[in-house]
């Protein structure tokens, strides 16, 4: 009995991860509720073979990132700083004005913010494609359209 165990086991760790493309249209959006489930997709929590510390998720596509949406005063009161370590080299943006430089960075901080941190963080955030606008360039792998 205990080979049989050992045979399913190797098959399922061998067994190369199952990813599937998702498209998400993120058009009057809140950042906040579509980044929980963006990340949920990512790690691949939304499958039975999910495992914390293995990377089984799927690809995100996601487009129209400069029409998300906030929540309350969130546009100009919440700040994203960066700090340059020289002397006041402090530097903040508001909500809005991340907007309006960098709509994709927006998300992605979102996104982020939810994944675990380190190595197996960063190769679930590879996975995720941001675009401003609503053209991307991945229909090769037909992504499906992800409602939420």
């Amino acid at each position: 009995m205990p080979n049989l165990q050992k045979s399913t086991m190797l098959t399922v760790a061998q067994g190369a991860a199952q990813r599937e493309w998702f498209v998400v249209d993120l058009s009057d959006q809140v950042l906040g509720r579509a980044a929980t489930r963006i990340a949920s997709i990512l790690r691949g929590k939304h499958k039975p073979t999910f495992t914390p510390h293995v990377d089984d998720g799927d690809f995100v596509i996601v487009t129209n990132a400069d029409k998300v949406r906030l929540t309350g005063g969130k546009w100009s009161q919440k700040l994203y700083r960066r700090h340059s370590q020289y002397p006041g080299g402090l530097r903040e943006l508001t909500a809005a004005e991340m907007r309006d430089k960098h709509p994709e960075r927006l998300v992605r901080y979102a996104v982020w913010g939810m994944l675990p941190k380190g190595p197996l963080g960063r190769k679930m955030l590879k996975k995720l494609k941001i675009y401003a606008g609503a053209e991307h360039n991945h229909a090769a792998q037909q992504p499906r359209e992800l409602a939420l």
